[in-house]
């Protein structure tokens, strides 16, 4: 599943702005008082203005071998969120490491090299090496309605985890992180889990899909056909 656009909300356009331009370095493709839209990779993020908006988790896939080159480069622009001691997390059963940050809105953004992608880079790391968003959560009541959606309209299956508290639907390139609201927080940092809005434009078997999560509802749309399904 490739996630080719992700739209955000945000009550703090200046603030987003100068921190994905000027502290991670990315291109800011287009600019209004109300929105601007970063080029993350492959991946267009848009952060649309929201007097409410309440915080998200996403990750950003980084070079399978860049964890360490990554960690440095990032400390010295902002604040690494750890687990006890550990700034970069292993976690063996994905074959991958994490680093974990907020932005200026809090939401708790994680570098991830993916081991099994075999996307070695030999060049120094900076902004060029995202490669692409990777991940979105997605704060539930419902995980496994979330799911039948998902795998109804786009036959994705899950990548790891279960029905009761946390379920990653998708693959190593795309993953909805469905987490059960109610009793499971943002890992590290035990952040609260808001169901906060999103869209999706994403690609998944050659086939083009609109995702929207509002409300702690879910639409899916199929772009090459007429199948549709929303909780």
């Amino acid at each position: 599943m490739k996630i080719q656009e992700l739209t955000l909300y945000t009550s703090n356009i200046e603030g987003q702005s100068e921190f994905y331009s000027q502290v991670l370095g990315l291109k800011i493709v287009k600019k209004s008082p109300k929105s601007i839209s970063v080029q993350v990779g492959n991946t267009l993020l848009h952060f649309e203005f929201k007097k409410t908006a309440t915080p998200y988790h996403f990750a950003i896939n980084i070079p399978a071998n860049k964890a360490v080159e990554a960690l440095n480069w990032l400390k010295s622009r902002c604040s690494i969120l750890k687990d006890g001691q550990d700034e970069i997390i292993d976690f063996r059963s994905w074959n991958a490491k994490a680093i974990y940050f907020y932005d200026l809105d809090l939401n708790i953004v994680e570098f991830i090299a993916r081991i099994n992608l075999k996307n070695d880079s030999d060049k120094k790391f900076g902004p060029e090496q995202f490669l692409e968003i990777s991940e979105i959560g997605v704060p539930t009541r419902d995980i496994e309605n979330v799911f039948s959606i998902l795998s109804d309209v786009m036959e994705i299956e899950i990548y790891d985890g279960g029905f009761e508290n946390f379920c990653a639907i998708g693959d190593e390139t795309g993953l909805f992180i469905c987490i059960d609201r109610d009793h499971k927080k943002w890992y590290p940092t035990n952040d609260k889990a808001f169901a906060s809005n999103f869209q999706l434009a994403l690609q998944e078997k050659g086939k083009q899909y609109h995702v929207e999560f509002n409300n702690e509802g879910i639409k899916v749309v199929g772009l090459n056909n007429p199948k549709t399904q929303k909780i």
